[in-house]
C-alpha cells in the first residue's frame, strides 16, 4: 500500500509569522457508535482561504458546526480567535459570532421578508444600534458587493437560485466578519453560477482581507479558491497541501479526487 503524501500544517512562509485565527486540536465527535471526527487537526491563519474537501458524509457540515458552537465536540480543542469555543458562555459565544460570517448550504433566508429585511437580521440580531441612515449604507453596500443592489426590495421567492446564495452572502458581509465559513457554497448550482459563486468568493476574500474556511466536494471549488486543501477521510485529516501539491499525489485515495 502506497503511504499518504502528508505535508505538515504550516503557515505560508513570507518571513513573517502568520496570525492564526482558528486552531482545531484533537477533535473527535461521535453520534452514538457513528464516530465522525477522530482526532482531527486544522489551523487557518489570517488571510488565508482554505477548503476541507471532503465526500458526502465525511463529516464535513459536523466540522463547521463545532466550530460555531452548534455543537459540542466530545473532546478536543476548538480555538477560534484564541478562544476554546466549547468553554464560552453563550453571551461570549455571541461576540465571537459577530466576527464569524456563516453562508449556509441552503441560504436560510427568510421567505416572509424582502432582501433589504434579511440584511437587517444580524444587525437586530446582536441588538446592534444605529440610525437607519447607517443600517440602509451597510445593506447598500452589501448588495453593492454581490452585484445585486436592484433587488433591495424583492422577496426571496422572486430571486433565483444563484441570486439567492449572492443575497446569503451579502447577509454574511453585512457585519464585516474577519472569518467566513461556507458550508458547500455551490452545491444546487448549475457550474457557470457555480464558478461565478466562487470568483466572488475569492473577490470578497481580497477585498476585506477576510480568512475563509470553505466546506465542499466540489473540486473546481477547490482549485479556485484554496490556498491551501484538507482532505477530511476516515473522520482525520487525512492529507493537506496546495491543490497542486495534492495532484501531483500517488496516493490513490487522494488521486480519485483529480481524476
Amino acid at each position: 500500500m502506497e503511504t499518504a503524501f502528508i505535508i505538515p500544517v504550516k503557515p505560508v512562509a513570507t518571513g513573517t509569522k502568520k496570525e492564526e485565527v482558528i486552531r482545531i486540536q484533537g477533535l473527535y465527535k461521535s453520534f452514538g457508535t457513528n464516530q465522525v471526527l477522530i482526532d482531527f487537526n486544522l489551523q487557518l491563519f489570517a488571510g488565508e482561504n482554505v477548503v476541507v474537501l471532503g465526500k458526502s458524509g465525511s463529516g464535513k457540515s459536523v466540522l463547521i458546526k463545532c466550530i460555531i458552537g452548534l455543537l459540542q465536540p466530545d473532546q478536543g480543542l476548538v480555538q477560534v480567535f484564541g478562544k476554546n469555543i466549547p468553554d464560552l458562555s453563550h453571551e461570549e459565544l455571541d461576540k465571537i459570532r459577530m466576527k464569524v460570517g456563516f453562508l449556509f448550504q441552503s441560504n436560510a433566508l427568510y421567505d416572509s421578508m424582502t432582501v433589504k429585511e434579511n440584511l437587517e437580521f444580524p444587525l437586530r440580531r446582536h441588538s446592534i444600534r444605529m440610525e437607519q441612515q447607517e443600517v440602509d449604507e451597510l445593506v447598500l453596500n452589501a448588495l453593492d458587493d454581490v452585484g445585486l443592489a436592484h433587488t433591495i426590495n424583492l422577496m426571496p421567492a422572486e430571486l433565483s437560485g444563484g441570486m439567492r446564495k449572492r443575497i446569503a452572502l451579502a447577509r454574511t458581509l453585512i457585519l464585516r466578519p474577519d472569518i467566513i465559513l461556507y458550508d458547500e457554497p455551490t452545491t444546487g448550482l448549475d457550474p457557470i453560477t457555480g464558478k461565478e459563486i466562487i470568483e466572488l468568493m475569492v473577490d470578497i476574500q481580497k477585498k476585506y482581507k477576510s480568512s475563509s474556511l470553505i466546506i465542499s466536494h466540489d473540486m473546481n471549488c477547490v482549485r479556485m479558491a484554496a490556498d491551501r486543501v484538507v482532505m477530511l477521510i476516515d473522520g482525520k485529516c487525512y492529507v493537506q497541501g496546495s491543490y497542486d501539491e495534492l495532484k501531483r499525489s500517488a496516493d490513490p485515495r487522494v488521486k480519485e479526487y483529480f481524476e
